[in-house]
């Protein structure tokens, strides 16, 4: 029981998704830049930067991740959720709901 549990607090799946060589270089190039806007504020700290210059780079970086999501997800709603719908796989709309859930926190 206890194992089952810890399956459900897990938030990575057992599922694959097949993704076009150019689907994966878009998202990574956009982690990338993520990427690059997190060191930066981490330099600014260290250079101990004024805190609006940190906060409007945070900013900066969580409209980045929020875009990053948003394609995401609907890559996501128009492949895998409509598949899984056409398909009538048992749990498809509750697992929307569920994952909608977590990204509305």
């Amino acid at each position: 029981m206890a194992k089952e549990n810890e399956m459900e607090k897990c938030c990575c799946s057992k599922r694959k998704k097949e993704r076009t060589s150019q689907e994966k270089q878009c998202m990574l190039n956009r982690l990338a830049r993520i990427e690059g806007q997190i060191k930066a504020l981490r330099k600014m700290v260290e250079e101990d930067a004024y805190c609006p210059d940190i906060l409007t780079q945070a900013s900066a970086a969580a409209s980045a991740l929020n875009s990053f999501n948003k394609v995401l997800l609907t890559d996501h709603l128009k492949s895998c959720v409509v598949e899984d719908i056409k398909n009538e796989k048992e749990g498809a709309i509750e697992e929307l709901v569920a994952l909608l859930g977590k990204l509305m926190r």
